[in-house]
């Protein structure tokens, strides 16, 4: 698993650059988290036909903290 192991490094190495991570910080990236957590959560929602969406809004509020700025 050589290559596998290479290409994590290098994965590692670009999070780490100064301008990926202010990338990842702007109200751009902050704005396609919400979309596609939007999009998951009301998929989610509609393939269990409503039973769950408090749980889902509150695993949705939850992701949103980790990956998102705001």
């Amino acid at each position: 698993m050589a290559g596998f192991d290479d290409i994590t490094k290098k994965a590692q190495e670009f999070l780490k650059d100064g301008k990926v991570q202010d990338a990842l910080k702007s109200e751009k990236a902050e704005g396609v988290s919400d979309k596609i957590l939007d999009a998951v959560a009301g998929a989610a929602d509609k393939a269990t036909g409503g039973k769950h969406s408090d749980k889902i809004a509150q695993a949705k509020e939850q992701a949103d903290k980790r990956i998102g700025d705001q």
